[in-house]
């Protein structure tokens, strides 16, 4: 009924643990062409496959030999931040009322981390709320936005304010899909994995920096060791704290920083591992500049975002005024007061509101001198 299986390499399984929403994650090489693993997480016969138009050329095929014995639509959307709005997601709303999807339809989110945080808001709202199952093809969303539940799109005043937190039924790694992807996109997922290293494991950090290079150069034991590494951080994270009212934001640092350039510099000028990695290597000058974190550490971040290929520095194009009038506009602004995430060292990252706002004004200076 499910077509051929081809026997695919499954390196890794892990379970998020959130009780009665809890799912596996799966990593190995091949696993799109794995039709018993999907038919596992798939409860009825309407499945809906949502990609764009970079990805389904690519994959889309492969992923519907094996679902041969569903009733499959596809919906094929433009490819780029810039399109993950409140229209474009109504292409998907459209696609599933057009054919008449129930309740129990399966949505496939396949491709990066904007096709999943649109697939997955759209299975949220969907009848109140549809099974989906997260395929992501870049590193970024391997690592990070496939994984914990955040779904959502953008609006012209802030990034990520449109969403939900629904989990998965599961998210499905193939490793193989890394073998398309351009350096730069690859560059952006490692800002990511090395962000994991930064808040929370000292060692996991080390390892990148002596690895860095074969990560760049797609070596497959080590893509498969950074990628569960980051997943196995992840998950524990949003174990702990499924609706970030807590420790979860902890997965934020460095993106107050990098949300303010994306907004500013306008979504998809900066990829957003690009705009994280520059707002890794702010947040850590400021938590030296507030006494918590030794030069030796600042640097070290630093040299392995720039190895991983990444800016360091913000985009002159953004004065320290302007960067303030962006960051005032963020999901960490509670009761009118700014939170960040910096560093007491690597791997001891915290949120804080009692941060100096002289130290705060002097980073953003820094950059313009």
């Amino acid at each position: 009924m499910f077509g051929i299986l081809k026997v695919s390499d499954l390196l890794s399984t892990l379970q998020l643990d959130l009780g009665e929403r809890s799912y596996p994650i799966y990593i190995g090489k091949g696993l799109i062409q794995d039709a018993r693993l999907f038919a596992r997480h798939i409860r009825s016969g309407q499945v809906l496959v949502v990609s764009n138009e970079t990805v389904a050329p690519l994959y889309m095929e492969k992923l519907l030999r094996s679902l041969s014995g569903f009733q499959v639509e596809r919906v094929v959307l433009p490819d780029g931040e810039k399109y993950k709005n409140l229209d474009v997601l109504n292409r998907i709303f459209d696609q599933l009322l057009s054919k008449r999807f129930d309740r129990s339809c399966t949505l496939i989110a396949l491709g990066g981390g904007v096709i999943g945080d649109m697939t997955g808001f759209a299975a949220a709202c969907y009848q109140r709320g549809v099974d989906f199952i997260q395929l992501p093809t870049t590193l970024l969303s391997q690592v990070d936005s496939s994984v914990g539940g955040k779904t959502g799109v953008n609006h012209p005043l802030g990034k990520n304010m449109i969403g939900a937190f629904y989990q998965p039924n599961a998210v499905i790694i193939d490793i193989d899909t890394l073998n398309t992807l351009p350096a730069r996109e690859l560059s952006a997922g490692l800002a990511e994995v090395i962000k994991h290293g930064i808040i929370k494991d000292a060692a996991y950090f080390s390892w990148l920096e002596t690895h860095i290079r074969e990560l760049r150069h797609l070596d497959p034991e080590a893509l498969a060791h950074a990628i569960e590494g980051s997943c196995v951080i992840k998950s524990r994270v949003v174990s702990a704290d499924e609706k970030e009212a807590g420790q979860r934001a902890l997965l934020n640092y460095g993106h107050t920083f990098g949300h303010a350039i994306e907004t500013g510099m306008g979504y998809g000028v900066w990829l957003h591992g690009e705009a994280v990695g520059a707002g890794m290597c702010m947040a850590a000058r400021m938590s030296r500049f507030m006494g918590w974190l030794s030069d030796e550490e600042e640097s070290r971040i630093v040299a392995l975002v720039a190895a991983a290929g990444l800016p360091v520095s913000p985009p002159a194009e953004l004065s320290p005024s302007r960067f303030m009038e962006l960051m005032a506009v963020d999901k960490k602004v509670m009761s009118g007061q700014l939170r960040l995430v910096l560093l007491k060292g690597i791997g001891k990252a915290l949120i804080t509101n009692e941060f100096d706002q002289e130290s705060l004004s002097r980073v953003l200076a820094s950059y313009n001198s």
